[in-house]
């Protein structure tokens, strides 16, 4: 039996924080007390050293690569990242090549993921105009949702047959995700800057093309749609001021029908670090103002934001060295959200429990997972401590993912991960990953 005592822990659980140990036994969590002794010798002892206990980040939206655009990154390099980020579990989008939109492709990474992943996994099927045969076929228990690009952001999974959303919407039990940008907005914001600039649009610009106006009219439409038709609507990624008069906090989250999430990079960045940051925080959506950057704040603070997300979606340097026209958007985040997470609670925008609340507990209440998200008895040990006053700076030889970049490269974080544990196995300590492939496949209690 594997039989792992952590001692002198500050636990933080719904709300609370308290000093206490926790023992896990195989792949579980079996104790949590002020003091726990040893039951056996052949139990190993880990001393928090007062620092931080929490429920290791289930990351709703992230796309790991593969199969078919590996030179960026995989499921393997990818989760090795977010492990030693923190995160022990993910929800990956089905934009890769192939497009996640038959049972059989889905269930291929599901095959993959299997033999290769660091941390615990899901996939989402994805919605085209035309695959509501096989929508309709998932099963609810082991998939984590069914993901509708309203705006054609990476990929060819744009869905516009105005019929066919209803369809979707009327039609499936399942959550359904969606990425909110109208499309003709986009196309005539772009028509516009390529008059004045031809090909050499700066990269400035790309909140003025993919506008906040842009992204309020696919979500009000979105949100329209599933009040209309009673569906579980998920909003990924909101970036404006104005969209957050859609959501409510009137309402206990596993009460809610239309929820919503924002990611690290719209809560860090804003449009004044295009000029120094170019390409590496060119994100659909797109980076906006600071009145964004402060209204989503407030939002997630008051709950009418639910989860804290990464949106992980990384390109190699060359690709994102090109031209704005010609440069993929996306970046890489799962092995720093944490740790930005808890610099934003250093400078006094929220605190301990409300990043756990965030990051752990709300995206399992949110997706009803089973057995993870909260540090308690009877629950899987995907468990992670944080020594928050233990500094650390992003560095080229520090970073896990595979296209080798950060858009925090040079940012020195004052909190540091020092230990994660997946299904009760320790798989990082202290910038070193261990080579233990012990995620499971997310279940549903659906």
């Amino acid at each position: 039996m594997n039989r792992i005592l952590i001692k002198n822990a500050k636990i933080v659980n719904e709300g609370q924080v308290f000093e206490g140990d926790v023992l896990i036994e195989d792949e579980l969590i079996v104790d949590i007390a002020e003091s726990i002794s040893p039951k056996s010798t052949n139990t190993t002892i880990i001393d928090a050293e007062g620092n931080y206990l929490i429920p290791g980040m289930i990351d709703d939206q992230v796309h790991f690569r593969e199969p078919g655009l590996t030179h960026k990154g995989d499921i393997e390099s990818e989760s090795r990242a977010a492990i030693a980020g923190g995160i022990t579990s993910f929800i990956e989008q089905p934009n890769t090549i192939p497009n996640a939109v038959t049972q059989e492709i889905l269930e291929e990474k599901y095959q993959i993921a299997a033999q290769k992943s660091y941390a615990n996994y899901s996939f989402m099927m994805g919605a085209t105009n035309d695959n509501l045969e096989e929508l309709l076929k998932t099963n609810p228990k082991n998939v984590a949702g069914i993901k509708i690009f309203l705006g054609s952001s990476t990929g060819n999974m744009l869905v516009d047959n105005e019929a066919v959303l209803e369809k979707i919407f009327s039609s499936t039990p399942m959550l359904i995700a969606v990425h909110c940008e109208d499309e003709q907005t986009i196309k005539n914001n772009l028509e516009e800057y390529i008059a004045k600039y031809g090909d050499a649009v700066p990269v400035t610009a790309h909140h003025l093309i993919r506008s906040a106006e842009a992204c309020y009219l696919s979500s009000s439409k979105a949100i329209a749609l599933a009040k209309k038709t009673g569906a579980r609507l998920h909003i990924f990624h909101l970036s404006t001021a104005e969209e957050m008069d859609l959501f409510t906090n009137k309402i206990p989250l596993a009460e809610k029908k239309i929820t919503a999430e924002v990611c690290i990079h719209h809560l860090w960045f804003t449009n004044e670090d295009y000029a120094t940051k170019g390409n590496f925080i060119k994100w659909n959506p797109a980076v906006k103002t600071a009145q964004d950057r402060t209204a989503l704040w407030e939002a997630l603070l008051d709950d009418r934001i639910d989860v804290i997300a990464t949106d992980h979606a990384p390109h190699t340097l060359e690709e994102k060295k090109q031209s704005y026209l010609k440069a993929p958007s996306g970046g890489p985040l799962v092995q720093h959200a944490l740790v930005a997470l808890f610099e934003a609670h250093h400078q006094g925008k929220i605190t301990i429990e409300k990043i756990v609340e965030k990051t752990a507990h709300n995206p399992a209440t949110l997706f009803k997972i089973e057995k993870r998200g909260f540090i308690k008895k009877g629950y899987y040990a995907d468990l992670v401590i944080i020594n928050a006053g233990l500094p650390w700076s992003v560095k080229k030889e520090n970073i896990l993912y595979k296209c080798g970049w950060s858009p925090f490269e040079g940012f020195t974080f004052t909190s540091r991960i020092t230990h994660t544990f997946v299904n009760g196995q320790l798989v990082y300590h202290n910038f070193k990953v261990k080579d233990i492939h012990c995620g499971k496949r997310l279940l549903f209690d659906r």
